[in-house]
């Protein structure tokens, strides 16, 4: 028998690529190749990307470059990554998930830009969230905690009230970093040490209680 989990909070603050949308098919053609251009170990690579905003992988992959040449860069990945939407689908469970939320505070809180956010969410057939921390929200990338005290804010919620659901380690620390309880979803998660662990979003019960907070039943 699965042993549950039970979290509360006052509003849950929600990744986007592996936590709601399954984007690794582009996200691993796409940095594949940029790895090949630049002579870098394709593995290598992928083990950086994850969560973070495309040039600040850049300015770790290679740290002598300028953050221009990075930034221009980025600007071009972000258009590639935004017209290839092969194999784009869901996170098991997320549309039920995030049906679960209608009402209640939540927001969504992105290292992608305006446009592949609302680019991957539509291929996946997923609602995007009425409030929205995306790459021009903030002046830091993830593991900056700034992305999810943003979405707080905006919520009206304190940091320490709030629960974020994320995939990679750069957002495991943000949200850490926030502090703010921190539940991970599917197996990148697990390598870096979440409050909770689930393997997808059919694992995650959403409960509104009589005071308006939002109760986690997960496992």
């Amino acid at each position: 028998m699965t042993a549950t989990t039970v979290l509360t909070a006052r509003a849950l603050l929600l990744d986007m690529d592996g936590t709601l949308v399954n984007s690794d098919a582009v996200v691993e053609r796409i940095w594949r190749r940029w790895a090949d251009r630049h002579g870098l170990d394709g593995d290598e690579v992928m083990r950086v990307v994850h969560g973070r905003q495309g040039h600040a992988s850049m300015a770790l992959l290679l740290p002598d470059r300028p953050i221009e040449q990075n930034l221009a860069d980025n600007a071009r990945m972000l258009a590639a990554e935004t017209a290839d939407m092969d194999g784009v689908v869901e996170v098991p469970g997320a549309g039920a998930f995030l049906a679960s939320l209608a009402g209640l505070p939540h927001a969504l809180v992105t290292s992608a830009d305006v446009a592949l956010s609302t680019a991957r969410m539509a291929a996946a057939g997923l609602p995007l969230p009425a409030v929205r921390i995306t790459a021009e929200s903030v002046g830091a990338s993830k593991p900056d905690p700034e992305g999810f005290l943003k979405g707080a804010a905006e919520l009206g919620v304190a940091p320490e009230d709030c629960v974020v659901f994320e995939d990679s380690g750069a957002g495991i620390a943000a949200g850490r970093a926030a502090g703010m309880r921190v539940v991970g979803v599917g197996p990148r998660a697990g390598l870096h040490g979440p409050d909770a662990l689930v393997q997808d979003l059919t694992r995650v019960r959403v409960e509104a209680t009589a005071d308006g907070s939002i109760r986690l039943r997960l496992g």
